[in-house]
């Protein structure tokens, strides 16, 4: 199986705490520039939005696009390739949603609320 399974290339580009909230961004409103991600994700730094973005853009999973213009405008858009992401992203969210429900039915939903917001 381990020459089939190749779990750990599809964790490479969705783990860390920012690939995955880049892309959820990009996937929601399409083309973005890098001041709108920034704005959209202020938690983020300068530095490491650069790094996730150059990341993704090397997987093929989204298009920098550069105008050559004063100043100067890059866009971020997903790649078609990036859009087959689409149904693994949308499982993740549900089975997130579903563990949240899980959860509060366990420990009930104050106890998770701090749970959550301490992760």
């Amino acid at each position: 199986m381990t020459t089939y399974c190749k779990f750990e290339t599809a964790l490479d580009i969705l783990v860390g705490k920012w690939k995955p909230v880049i892309l959820l961004r990009l996937f929601a409103n399409g083309t973005m520039r890098f001041s709108e991600l920034q704005k959209a994700i202020p938690d983020i730094t300068k530095k490491m939005l650069t790094q996730q973005l150059r990341e993704l853009e090397y997987h093929d999973i989204i298009h920098r696009e550069v105008y050559q213009q004063i100043p100067p405008k890059v866009e971020y858009s997903i790649t078609p390739y990036g859009q087959r992401m689409t149904p693994l992203l949308q499982a993740m969210n549900d089975w997130g949603v579903g563990h949240i429900t899980h959860l509060n039915e366990l420990y009930g939903e104050e106890s998770t609320r701090e749970l959550t917001e301490r992760s």
